[in-house]
């Protein structure tokens, strides 16, 4: 497993770094996903931003027009009740207002419910699976024709410690993301040979996000990171100088 400060430490992405690519980013519309969009714009790309909320999206849009950046495109959609022609239907848009693409970030999932198994509501189990392994895997595999099209693309996971070790009580959420971390080896071998798409995960650590304010509500959360200061891995690996690095798992040192 890659250490995030081992491979990031003397690293600091270029201005221009991202100029020209088109990155596409689920639940872009706040926390990490956010906070990445803009990084992703401020490197001169053009960024897809993906989210079911319409509002949040909008805000994020006028912040990186109003930082003079590349105009981003919003994409509104529910993963939870996306089918695959919908996915299907998002890679034409792309293709036709892109034709290519050369960054897609899997950041959009939902937690569910933290409780045992033996009480785990079985609707909650499907929908959790549903937004956080088979979303990735239907647009992934709506997205890969346009991937193939650079000599240089980068899928990238938004992991979890619990995906990686299982942990008690975090139900349908660890094992959605202990299928990312396999759908990720599978792809990374799969795309190695007579592809240019490098693929790998990244579990960011505790950051300050919605979604870690309802895991852990009695936290302090001013000793967490905000978004903004757990995305370098991600700008790495969407960068060029990234090539050749598929297949692995960055995490913090906690490992």
């Amino acid at each position: 497993m890659q250490d995030i400060q081992t491979v990031t430490t003397e690293w600091e992405p270029r201005t221009d770094q991202l100029q020209d690519r088109v990155i596409l980013i689920s639940g872009a519309a706040g926390g990490i996903g956010r906070a990445l969009a803009a990084a992703c714009a401020a490197q001169g790309a053009s960024v897809v931003l993906l989210d079911k909320n319409v509002r949040g999206l909008e805000s994020a849009y006028d912040e990186i027009v109003a930082a003079g950046h590349p105009e981003p495109a919003l994409y509104p959609m529910d993963l939870k009740g996306a089918t695959p022609e919908d996915y299907q239907t998002l890679a034409g848009v792309l293709d036709k207002e892109f034709g290519r693409l050369h960054g897609l970030v899997h950041n959009a999932a939902v937690l569910g419910a933290l409780t045992p198994i033996d009480s785990y509501d079985d609707a909650l189990w499907f929908e959790t699976l549903q937004i956080n392994l088979n979303a990735p895997y239907l647009l992934t595999k709506a997205c890969l024709g346009l991937l193939y099209r650079p000599d240089d693309a980068s899928i990238v996971f938004t992991s979890d410690s619990t995906g990686r070790r299982g942990k008690a009580y975090w139900g349908a959420y660890a094992v959605s993301k202990a299928g990312l971390e396999g759908f990720m080896q599978l792809l990374a071998e799969e795309l190695e040979t007579n592809t240019g798409v490098r693929v790998n995960s990244v579990d960011p650590g505790p950051a300050r996000t919605a979604m870690r304010v309802i895991a852990y509500p009695a936290e302090n959360r001013k000793l967490l990171c905000d978004p903004e200061d757990v995305i370098k891995p991600f700008l790495y690996l969407l960068g060029p100088e990234s090539r050749g690095i598929t297949g692995q798992q960055f995490a913090p040192r906690r490992y």
